[in-house]
């Protein structure tokens, strides 16, 4: 019997490469405050709990210096016109998903991102690859509280205890605990596998093949 019927996946970091984009649209947005351009490097490090909070990050004196909201606008604004200059599905990643739906799996993408990034990202990547995608919105907390995930397996029509979720961060990780889900870590995100072990991971995947093999072994059947 298989154990999973669904598979739900963050998006960057895990299915996308975004950080080029992140990274310029993020410069973009504080270039009137006189600071060197980050490094791709150092928006790594600030990206996982939403836009917001990156441009907290990246905004000099965050929420508390009085250019912030302008700088949130540019960067949204940004973002929204060039979010797929440079941003690249990971290696073996729509292969994976092309098996998976072969497969029977129903799958879906939850992320901190903004909403309307999420499905446009998805819509362009993974047209007819993933069922559903659901991102940060007004009103419904984003991860690591379970709301957009537990919305995602409702629309997939799956018990949680029927699917896992697969991710990059500490973020994803507290996420899947959090709703009381299996976890699989990807390493070749955002975070690096010492940090994940760190952060409690147990299932660590190291490319797009494993994770498949994953499922189609141990951790996909019982």
């Amino acid at each position: 019997m298989r154990r999973y019927d669904a598979v739900i996946f963050d998006l960057d970091g895990t299915l996308l490469d975004t950080l080029d984009d992140l990274t310029a649209s993020t410069n973009a947005a504080v270039e009137s405050f006189g600071i060197p351009p980050y490094t791709r490097d150092q928006v790594s490090s600030f990206v996982g709990n939403g836009i917001r909070n990156l441009m907290r990050r990246a905004v000099p004196g965050g929420e508390e210096n009085p250019e912030f909201e302008q700088a949130f606008s540019r960067f949204k604004a940004h973002y929204g016109a060039h979010c797929m200059d440079r941003t690249r599905a990971y290696p073996g990643i729509p292969e994976m998903l092309r098996e998976l739906k072969a497969d029977g799996y129903r799958t879906g993408i939850v992320s901190n991102k903004a909403d309307f990034a999420v499905k446009k990202l998805k819509d362009a990547y993974f047209d007819g690859l993933v069922d559903t995608a659901v991102g940060e919105r007004e009103g419904v907390q984003r991860k690591p509280a379970p709301d957009t995930l537990f919305q995602v397996l409702k629309e997939l029509g799956v018990p949680r205890e029927r699917a896992v979720y697969v991710g990059d961060s500490d973020v994803d990780l507290h996420t899947a605990a959090n709703a009381g889900m299996d976890c699989i870590a990807v390493t070749w995100g955002f975070r690096t596998e010492e940090f994940l072990k760190e952060q409690g991971a147990d299932r660590l995947a190291k490319d797009a093949g494993e994770l498949r093999n994953y499922l189609q072994s141990e951790g996909g059947h019982q």
